[in-house]
């Protein structure tokens, strides 16, 4: 049989044809997949661990396409890292055996933590030999390449609740304060399986904190809603519920969806496109904690969704600036991309009333949180703008810059910027192995190196990781 490009919109998986293939499942790769082949043909394999053998569904295939896709639905030979699923919504072999794909989400969720922070760490190395030639990290916690990423660990702060007692247990569950819902047809909470419009119902959230848990979101009904945003501080403070209306959806129908929810938590409606957030019930923004400091984060603004990541990437970017003597009293440094201000209060902090720091936010309402978090800050100054306009606008002899872009990276053109602007240090934190490695090869070229390396499992039982690098002119 031919297999046939997978067509995911409103095609139910159960009554499209199956092609299923035996493999031996390779390399682990970037994107939460791993390596096969058949008959000479590369497949990207979801949900099998390097060296099983196993039946998979291809999903996405074509005669003519450079590589096809397929997600694992029996296990032939295991590898002694696989450990059952946590969540059944996202376990593919169950989910198969019902006619369709799992949610996204937690596609690591079949393999154990150690082995989990072991892929990571072979995708960070291997994209950095790729991109950028780097063979050995100095100053990481894992200088031997195999053993890069960190497991992330922490008092829960709501103690005493059944999930936080499962993520101070070290099962990398409870530790999202912030999701993501779809809806579907029928009102119903749901969520995408990967790559596909396909919405699947869901009861529950393993990932979730108990502040989100709590909600029972999966309880309501959401007609006349596409999507559905929950932030709910590990700070104890009062969650936000986003409601993104369907093109039509009335006044009357959104205040009926808030009226569902319980009385102590904020609701307002968004438009994803435009950001613009609008007050049903209580506050459109939400109050976080870290560092010693509180931000008021509007809307779906951005902010780390691990209820440790704020604590420890700030800790990571501030030692690495500390130790190397880029950070102290008096230092002029920069935080670009700043979003509410995470990085640019501690900052402050350090650098004290006569040092000075410019902070840049290119989304004008996370930059009004940001003017907000900081007013009483009077060595920052906040500018809204792109990063690299602002530079050329605000030439200064910069100690350190503190580099936080979206998934996509900085890019050539911002690196080229950010080396012209002659700072004796730059601290990166990154989402994404492959932006980060595709950049630190733009400071190599440019004659810098890269002097420090930490990364985090900020994301368990998925294939995302954080870095926190340190770049420094010259070898």
């Amino acid at each position: 049989m031919t297999p046939q490009p997978h067509s995911p919109s409103t095609t139910t998986p159960a009554q499209e044809a199956a092609v299923e293939l035996v493999l031996d499942v390779g390399p682990v790769a970037h994107g939460g997949h791993c390596v096969a082949r058949h008959e000479g043909r590369v497949i990207f394999v979801r949900h099998g661990i390097p060296g099983e053998k196993v039946r998979a569904r291809l999903t996405d295939a074509g005669e003519s396409a450079k590589f096809w896709r397929a997600d694992v639905v029996e296990v032939l030979e295991a590898s002694p890292d696989r450990a059952d699923h946590f969540w059944r919504a996202a376990d593919s072999l169950r989910s198969w055996q019902h006619g369709h794909p799992p949610v996204g989400g937690a596609e690591f969720g079949h393999i154990s933590l150690p082995r989990q922070r072991g892929l990571k760490s072979a995708v960070l190395a291997e994209q950095l030999r790729r991109l950028a030639g780097v063979e050995r990290v100095p100053g990481g916690h894992g200088q031997d390449m195999e053993n890069l990423v960190e497991a992330v660990a922490g008092s829960a702060p709501e103690a005493g609740s059944a999930v936080d007692a499962m993520y101070d247990a070290g099962t990398g569950l409870g530790w999202r304060t912030r999701a993501s819902f779809s809806v579907t047809a029928g009102g119903k909470l749901g969520m995408h399986a990967h790559r596909s419009d396909y919405i699947i119902p869901v009861r529950e959230m393993p990932l979730a904190s108990e502040g989100i848990n709590r909600l029972r979101l999966w309880d309501l009904d959401y007609q006349g809603i596409e999507r559905v945003e929950v932030a709910a501080p590990s700070n104890g403070s009062r969650p936000l519920v986003l409601l993104a209306p369907a093109p039509g959806t009335s006044p009357k129908r959104l205040n009926a969806v808030a009226a569902q929810l319980p009385d102590d938590v904020s609701v307002a409606s968004f438009d994803p496109l435009t950001e613009e957030v609008r007050q049903l019930r209580g506050r459109t923004w939400v109050q976080e904690s870290a560092a010693g400091h509180e931000y008021r984060v509007t809307g779906a603004g951005f902010w780390q969704i691990h209820r440790d990541a704020p604590g420890t990437l700030v800790g990571a970017v501030t030692d690495f600036l500390h130790s190397g003597g880029f950070l102290g009293p008096g230092s002029v440094v920069a935080d670009l991309y700043a979003g509410a201000g995470l990085f640019t209060a501690p900052l402050a902090d350090a650098v004290g009333e006569t040092g000075a720091v410019l902070s840049v936010e290119g989304a004008p309402g996370t930059s009004r949180d940001a003017r907000k978090n900081l007013h009483g800050a009077p060595q920052v100054e906040i500018v809204q703008g792109r990063v690299e306009r602002v530079l050329r606008q605000k030439p200064r002899n910069f100690d350190a810059l503190v580099l936080d872009p979206p998934r996509a990276g900085a890019g050539k053109a911002v690196v080229s910027q950010l080396v012209a602007a002659g700072p004796r240090a730059v601290a990166y934190v990154s989402c994404d192995p492959a932006s980060f490695a595709r950049d630190v090869g733009y400071f190599q070229q440019a004659g810098w190196s890269l002097a420090g390396l930490r990364a985090f499992d900020l994301y368990p039982h998925t294939h995302h990781l954080e870095t926190v690098a340190l770049l420094t002119p010259g070898p």
